[in-house]
């Protein structure tokens, strides 16, 4: 059943899926880079500060052990030099303990980035399900965290031990050295030690990353029904989509026609295409087209046009060219401004009384304009 709903799940995580379980805190993340970062961290903290470490100490050190007789009798003073001791001491590793912070905080922004959400906090009763517990014990995954565990249970504990095999003879000199100088001989020691064991742990890191980044976009994956459903959420029931196009154009073809009445001409091919045109010479740049159509809707556009009072011009070049080159509230192309002025100058002399009804005679339209040029007029 398990390799059956893994080739179901056989496509990648759509945007959209990533950004939901980002929203649900779900980012890939390693803690062995974390924990290696850190180790780095502290590493350089103790081998640059070890020696500013080990002064401050040893003087803290001689302070809170050099105390005169009434003050060991007086409770009162006793705590206050206590508090006194340790403020100061928090000082000497404050720099230290705000770099881990820091780091702690930056290390997992490295691989998943920055996220603040409380959707993990919620409470879930299927975590405290026993079955649960024991499927990710015994799973792939779980296994793979336990070989994980011990890889780098014994990589760490081979780092620490050949770096104190290495520094053994300075850990002898320990003992008899000043009370500064080993603890800032300790603070290098503990350097060393924190960078062997980085070390260690970066090697680990390096398969570690790779892998949580797989194991994340698979757990992700989606079957072909979660795309399907997906698609419908974000974009829609085909069917209803379709029904809004319908309507849409409907809408369209309404306002179209309402501006029918509006245009100076109408130019026919005479039978598939008619394209209304408008031209007001202190609105516009060029004539517009505000209406066009073929076939029924060219009919309807012709009809609306002799009831309105509205020329009607047979010019099937020029009006296979119109209705292939320019859209609906558009400007004419520059190539066939002769034309149309050809046309319009008519129906001005044609409204005057100057121009004869049958219509402006033979119109010249560039070839590369009308799409059946060299052919049939349809």
């Amino acid at each position: 059943m398990a390799e059956e709903h893994d080739q179901e799940r056989a496509h990648p995580a759509t945007p959209r899926r990533l950004e939901q379980a980002r929203e649900e805190g779900q980012v890939a993340r390693s803690r062995e880079l974390t924990t290696a970062l850190l180790l780095l961290a502290a590493s350089g903290a103790a081998l640059w500060a070890g020696p500013q470490i080990g002064a401050w100490a040893g003087g803290l050190l001689r302070r809170g052990l050099v105390f005169d007789r009434a003050a060991a009798f007086e409770p009162a003073t006793a705590l206050a030099r206590a508090g006194h001791l340790a403020g100061d001491a928090f000082a000497v590793l404050a720099p230290g303990l705000l770099l881990l912070a820091a780091v702690a905080v930056a290390a997992p922004l490295a691989l998943g980035g920055w996220l603040f959400t409380f959707k993990p906090l919620e409470p879930d009763l299927q975590r405290l399900a026993p079955g649960r517990w024991l499927r990710q014990l015994f799973s792939l995954h779980g296994l793979a965290e336990l070989a994980k565990a011990l890889a780098k249970a014994t990589l760490v504990t081979a780092a620490a031990l050949a770096s104190a095999w290495a520094l053994r003879e300075e850990i002898v000199l320990l003992l008899s050295a000043r009370a500064g100088d080993a603890i800032a001989q300790a603070a290098h020691i503990a350097g060393l030690g924190f960078l062997a064991a980085a070390g260690a742990m970066l090697l680990i890191a390096a398969a570690d990353v790779p892998a949580q980044l797989w194991r994340f976009r698979s757990e992700l994956r989606m079957s072909a029904d979660e795309l399907r459903r997906e698609m419908k959420e974000t974009e829609g029931d085909p069917h209803v989509r379709q029904r809004l196009r319908s309507q849409q154009r409907a809408l369209a073809r309404r306002r179209m026609m309402a501006d029918v009445p509006t245009a100076d001409v109408v130019v026919t091919n005479p039978q598939h295409y008619a394209v209304a045109l408008a031209w007001k010479e202190t609105a516009m740049r060029a004539p517009r087209v505000v209406a066009k159509g073929a076939d029924l809707v060219a009919a309807r556009i012709r009809e609306l046009a002799r009831e309105s009072g509205v020329p009607v011009v047979e010019a099937p070049p020029l009006a296979r060219a119109l209705h292939q080159h320019a859209e609906i509230g558009d400007d004419i192309p520059a190539a066939l401004y002769a034309a149309v002025a050809q046309v319009l100058a008519w129906t001005y002399a044609l409204r005057a009384g100057r121009a004869p009804a049958a219509g402006p005679g033979t119109i010249d339209v560039p070839a590369d304009m009308d799409p059946q040029a060299g052919g049939s007029a349809a």
